[in-house]
Parts: structure tokens; sequence; C-alpha cells
């Protein structure tokens, strides 16, 4: 392995993650002039996203990738930018957080901060879905029913079942349609009696044998396989992957988690490990856009506000 680069700085706030979360951090901790580094990696689920209608301010929608792309540029009229790389391991040395730092090249460099604030998302769990990329960008798949229920109003709805709370995603589907299907993703059935009289109750048809994979059709809309044998077609599916927090580094440093491995964190988003901080969907809450941003706000003005004071300097002579 290339040999480590020692830091030659310390910097206020290493942030890691460049989401909507890690993003906003890093412009609000610069227009507090703050010493930030912003390492990513690229795998923001944002990305992911063709069009989101529920992030405020935009009234036609905003493309994912655009908006990663505006919070980038706005983050550069303050003197930042994103460190692209991955940060491998980090620890606590002489009083500060040093972090293995591996850059696109391959070279490997030590950074040095203050603080850390942790917006790294999370991993979604698996399930065969063909040309999963293509399916996500044209609409056939979606991922979060709560962002964009509203946009597939009135279609044919097909919802995988959760590990928690199986039926809840299908049952809350019912506000946009009266379509919905609910498919069986266990090898046995997961519902119990009450679960299933929910779904009778409210007209969900529920499909017991376990789901195979999905496909697309020549019209790129998503058809499911059962294990039966049988095939279905809906205008979207819901496949509610499940997921895991992105939450190892703070973990090895002693950051207590919650179900998912989720960090826990108070309400200036600092985790149980002092002077680390984390926002969205790697800590419990609501998994949205405008959440991970609210939340940067948050935690960048509290990391501010516990830093030493960063005193302006009067302007040298004949700078005005």
């Amino acid at each position: 392995m290339t040999p480590l680069v020692p830091a030659s700085k310390v910097h206020d706030t290493l942030i890691i993650g460049g989401g909507p979360g890690g993003l906003t951090a890093a412009i609000y901790l610069r227009r507090f002039t703050r010493n930030v580094a912003l390492v990513d990696k690229g795998r923001s689920r944002l990305r992911l996203i063709p069009v989101s209608h529920n992030y405020p301010g935009f009234p036609l929608g905003v493309n994912g990738e655009s908006l990663i792309e505006n919070l980038e540029r706005q983050l550069g009229q303050y003197g930042g930018s994103v460190m692209r790389g991955e940060i491998k391991r980090l620890q606590i040395e002489d009083g500060h957080f040093a972090a293995e730092y591996h850059d696109e090249e391959g070279g490997v460099h030590e950074l040095r901060a203050l603080t850390v604030l942790l917006a790294t998302g999370i991993a979604d769990a698996g399930l065969p879905i063909e040309n999963w990329e293509e399916a996500v960008a044209c609409g056939a798949v979606r991922l979060c029913p709560v962002c964009d229920g509203y946009d597939v109003m009135d279609k044919q709805i097909a919802v995988a079942t959760a590990a928690r709370n199986p039926v809840g995603h299908a049952l809350f589907m019912r506000t946009f349609s009266a379509d919905v299907t609910l498919f069986e993703r266990a090898e046995q059935c997961s519902l119990d009696g009450e679960q299933r009289r929910r779904l009778e109750a409210a007209g969900v048809r529920y499909v017991e044998s376990q789901l195979r994979g999905v496909t697309l059709t020549a019209d790129m809309k998503p058809r499911m396989h059962t294990q039966d044998g049988a095939d279905y077609e809906a205008d979207v599916f819901y496949p509610m992957l499940g997921e895991t927090a992105r939450s190892e580094l703070a973990v090895a440093l002693g950051a207590e988690t919650t179900e998912c491995a989720e960090l826990v964190v108070d309400k200036h988003q600092r985790t149980t490990v002092p002077g680390v901080y984390a926002v969205g969907d790697v800590t419990h809450s609501l998994n949205q856009i405008a959440v991970a941003a609210g939340q940067a706000a948050v935690a960048a003005t509290r990391i501010h506000n516990v830093l030493p004071p960063a005193l302006r300097q009067p302007p040298q002579s004949g700078s005005r």
C-alpha cells in the first residue's frame, strides 16, 4: 500500500459524505469561515433520483444529480470543494481525529480535524432487479413512497414486503391508488392474521408466493416473477429493499447505534462520541433530502459554536 502522507494542518471539521447533508453542512461551515475538508466517494442515493417534487423551492421538481451539482457550486462560492475518494479509517490521536484518506489516484493521506460530521447515508439490501439504474432513472422502480407517492397517483403499484412492518408501505400507498399489490419477499409468508385483515380491509392484493426477481417490459414497466412461476405487471414497483446505515467509522470509535446500524444522535446531531456528529440517512430519522439539509444546518451551527472562536482579523491597509 502507498505510504501514508502525514497531515500538514488540522481542519476544524472533516465531513464524510457529499450528499445533500454533507454539502449543506460544508456550506454553513464555510460561511462561518471554518476550515473544512469534505470527502466523498460519489455514491449518494440522491444521484439516482430522476426528479424530486417534494424538495422545497423547486415547483417543477429537481433532478438529483443537478441538485448535488448546484450544492457543490454553492460551496465553491465560499472557497470550499469536494475531495474525491474515501475515508477508510478514523481514529483519535493526540486529541484530534485522524482519518486515512484514499484519493481517486490511489494516494493515501492523513487528514486531521477537531470535529467530524458523518453524512455517509445508507446501503440498500439486494433484490434481483434487471437494469437497476435504468429502471430507477425512468421511474419504473422507485425507492421512497414518502418522496413520490403523489407522483404515481392512480397507477398500478407493486410493493414488496419489508423486514420491519411488512404491510406498512402497501397500506401507505393506498392513499394514492386503488390498485396496490403487495409481494412477499420471504420464503414463507411473513404476515400474521391481523396484517392480512388490514390488507383485505384496505383492498390491497397480497401475493404470497415469494418474489424472485423483477425485469422490465419493452415499454419500461416492471414485471414481477414469483416462486410459483407466475408473472405480474404494474406501472411502478417499490422494492422496499431494506437498508443498513454506513456508520462503521463512527461505530469503530464507540458510537451507539439503533436498528439497521443507524447512529443515535441528540438534538444537536451529536453522536455518543464527543466531537462526532451525524446527519441524514445514517441517523435514526426520516430519510428525506429536506431532513438531511435541516439536520446539517443544526449540526454545522453547533460545531461552529463549540469550536474555538474563528476571530476575524482586521483587513490589511489598502485592501478596501
